[in-house]
């Protein structure tokens, strides 16, 4: 099972926006996933909330498909609390990542996705070494909040493609 994991607490957030159109392109490709907002979730501590999303989005999953946005150059606080107060074990090891960036800048946070890949290491995940910067992002979202445009469509199509064989 896969689950598509929106790395950030903010509302309404371009990283969700991606994140979900992640969710709906598996969908095209007949493959099931989950979808994971981390929105309204206390991640400061282990809770009854944060045992619920690792219940049934973490745990369950074999895959991850992560996307993150660009917090002073690395990943947002609010996942790495999640992962520090996860079941580590249960939730992280033997299991597989891919990493979508996104940020409104030039980079895609490539920073955040290489500080990321190095907590997921420590926790005994396999990342995929295709990661996806996804630059400019605001300008690459329609009014309905997906990517339309053709280039970063292709290289979204391959990467999902690369990890689903992965």
């Amino acid at each position: 099972m896969y689950t598509i994991i929106s790395a950030t607490n903010r509302i309404g957030s371009n990283t969700l926006k991606i994140a979900f159109q992640y969710h709906e392109l598996m969908k095209q490709k007949g493959i099931e996933s989950q979808f994971l907002s981390l929105e309204g979730i206390d991640t400061n501590y282990r809770n009854e909330g944060l045992i619920g999303v690792e219940n049934q989005f973490l745990i369950p999953a074999r895959k991850f498909i992560i996307v993150t946005p660009e917090y002073n150059g690395s990943f947002p606080g609010v996942f790495k609390a999640m992962i520090d107060n996860n079941d580590i074990e249960n939730v992280w090891w033997g299991k597989k990542a891919l990493l979508v960036g996104v940020s409104t800048g030039r980079a895609g946070n490539l920073r955040g996705m290489e500080h990321l890949t190095g907590v997921l290491h420590y926790l005994k995940v396999v990342v995929h070494p295709n990661k996806l910067p996804i630059s400019i992002v605001n300008k690459l979202l329609d009014e309905e909040g997906f990517v339309k445009d053709k280039a970063t469509l292709r290289a979204i199509d391959q990467q999902l493609e690369e990890f689903i064989h992965f």
